[in-house]
């Protein structure tokens, strides 16, 4: 089977973002993070920092929130709306070519494909957290709580829009841990299953 999308979930800290576009360079792959986001508000009119903070994170901590939004005649919310744009921008994205796609639910939203790798990155708690101190700037203490509400945040929008557990890893071709890999080892690994696919 020929491989052309790589999707990457990963938990906040765990360098995710960083090893999907070390993969994206190594195999001359297009990346799609911050690009998801320009697109994105360029189909719905919505401003880009808008569609970073609320693209791939439920409104608030707990499931229940997506019960309190604003709703229009159909039911719908801004939340569901900016799905559905972010969903149409990924499943184009992934048409035009061979490409690496950081969160927003892709591994679920192209799981009719045959040719997509899923990866989901973890970490070991210490790690993340001297990560996110690092890049950051945060004291334990925020880091600790930063990583808690954006993990939960993230989860908690996967599991509304794809009714899936976020993390579980029947969800994904492989999970990897980054701590114990390091990040140059994942992208060994991610890139050597992806051309294996060719």
């Amino acid at each position: 089977m020929q491989r052309k999308i790589i999707t990457i979930s990963r938990e906040f800290g765990s360098g995710g973002r960083y090893i999907g576009e070390q993969t994206a360079k190594r195999l001359g792959l297009r990346f799609l993070d911050r690009e998801i986001i320009v697109r994105a508000a360029e189909e719905s009119h919505l401003s880009e920092s808008f569609i970073e903070e609320r693209g791939e994170y439920a409104p608030k901590k707990s499931i229940f929130s997506y019960s309190f939004v604003g709703r229009d005649t159909q039911g719908g919310s801004i939340e569901d709306y900016l799905y559905q744009v972010q969903r149409q921008v990924i499943i184009q994205a992934a048409r035009e070519g061979s490409c690496v796609i950081v969160g927003r639910c892709a591994d679920f939203i192209l799981k009719d494909r045959t040719d997509s790798l899923n990866v989901f990155i973890h970490g070991n708690m210490e790690n993340k957290i001297a990560r996110i101190m690092d890049i950051y700037g945060k004291s334990r203490k925020e880091a600790e709580k930063l990583m808690a509400e954006t993990d939960r945040k993230r989860s908690l929008n996967y599991r509304y829009y794809t009714d899936q557990k976020w993390g579980y890893a029947s969800n994904y071709s492989m999970t990897l841990n980054s701590s114990e890999f390091g990040y140059e080892k994942c992208v060994d690994v991610i890139s050597e299953l992806f051309m294996f696919g060719e």
